[in-house]
């Protein structure tokens, strides 16, 4: 639920992007949307890793999660204040990076929690795939109606939803397991751990992916099908909700299998269904390909997420998990650089054969890499508290 809730306050923005921009006394276009949504990743990239050594260093999650929770919300309500101040889009830009280096502590240290927990590392990482999942399917609805009422009200939910996560987060027992450690030693036992590198480079790929449709796919549904920011967001909708749907099972289906096929020949037909979505003629046939893309997401997500836990050593989790989203984060910057400045300079159509091809790709370079360190199956580490 703390996982959920982040991401509805995080995604509730991105239909109405180009409106909330407008209403906070921002230019126009593609390109300030883009520097919007990096400001925020860019902290993410910053201060994920940071949040999740200090976890591991403390042996405790939830104060930090409850502290990055309602230091997100502080940051939005702020966010609200700028126009009446007649605060520049400068200004805007630097309390989003404040935002993000506060939220990316409740968001990464939620998923560690799960971590912390026994079974299947497929089945947690699947429930975390729902929450992820599900909250942006819900951001996305409820924040382009609220956008069509007023530009701002987004905003206004999503530190609404923050201070519920904050509230939420603090009911919950800490498992993380053994005592306080050193950040150093923590960080220089995740060094020891190239292996880590596999699942941090399709981290990368896929969060780009889920930047260029959050910002590229938003205009792009927009601009090029009429629709509104409602409509925006019941398209984005038709990814997220198949993809949350099918995190579990998936996750599931990976601890029997082991990794390699749903990372490796998901993120194939991630990467062609991304490709499809760009080459449709009509809107119909783009929606279609939006829920194909959200089938293949569901197949490569938690799969992904517990090849880190595969790896990782239990106490070092925390920064495991916090270095996943590092890349991730690195990932949605990408996104948003790459497609917003291909799709703003080329057109469209290059942009998501581009971003299809970069999925491909990494399956592809990376096959040999998976195989190598995915485990046959996956039963799971009984810890403390589980």
């Amino acid at each position: 639920m703390v996982v959920w809730g982040v991401l509805v306050s995080q995604v509730m923005l991105y239909p109405g992007v180009e409106d909330v921009i407008a209403a906070l006394g921002g230019p126009p276009g593609i390109r300030a949307g883009m520097w919007f949504l990096v400001a925020e990743f860019a902290a993410f990239v910053a201060f994920a890793t940071v949040w999740g050594a200090a976890s591991d260093a403390l042996g405790r999650r939830v104060p930090l999660v409850v502290a990055g929770a309602l230091g997100g919300a502080v940051a939005y309500l702020l966010l609200v204040t700028l126009p009446s101040l007649e605060v520049g889009f400068g200004g805007v830009l630097f309390v989003r990076v404040l935002g993000g280096a506060l939220t990316i502590g409740a968001f990464s240290l939620s998923i560690t929690m799960l971590m912390d927990l026994s079974g299947g590392h497929g089945r947690n990482m699947g429930a975390a795939g729902i929450a992820i999942g599900a909250g942006a399917g819900l951001g996305a609805v409820v924040g382009g109606g609220l956008a069509t009422i007023d530009p701002l009200a987004p905003v206004y939910g999503g530190a609404v939803a923050l201070v519920a996560v904050a509230l939420l987060a603090a009911t919950v027992p800490d498992r993380a397991s053994g005592g306080a450690i050193p950040v150093g030693e923590v960080l220089s036992g995740l060094s020891s751990r190239p292996q880590l590198s596999v699942p941090y480079a399709f981290g990368f790929v896929d969060r780009l992916t889920a930047g260029f449709f959050s910002l590229v796919g938003v205009y792009y549904f927009r601009d090029i099908f009429g629709l509104d920011a409602f409509g925006a967001g019941l398209t984005l909708a038709l990814f997220f909700v198949p993809f949350a749907l099918l995190q579990y099972p998936f996750g599931v289906l990976s601890d029997r299998i082991g990794r390699f096929l749903p990372v490796v020949v998901g993120s194939i037909g991630y990467g062609i269904a991304i490709a499809f979505v760009g080459l449709s003629p009509t809107y119909a046939i783009a929606a279609l390909g939006m829920v194909f893309v959200g089938i293949c997401g569901g197949l490569v997500s938690p799969a992904t997420l517990a090849l880190v836990t595969d790896v990782a050593a239990v106490d070092e989790r925390g920064a495991a998990m916090g270095g996943f989203n590092v890349f991730g984060s690195l990932g949605f910057l990408a996104g948003f650089l790459v497609g917003g400045i291909t799709a703003d300079v080329i057109g469209y159509l290059e942009a998501f054969l581009l971003v299809g091809g970069l999925e491909v790709a990494i399956a592809i370079v990376a096959a040999r890499a998976v195989r190598r360190i995915s485990p046959e199956t996956d039963v799971g580490v009984p810890t403390v508290g589980g």
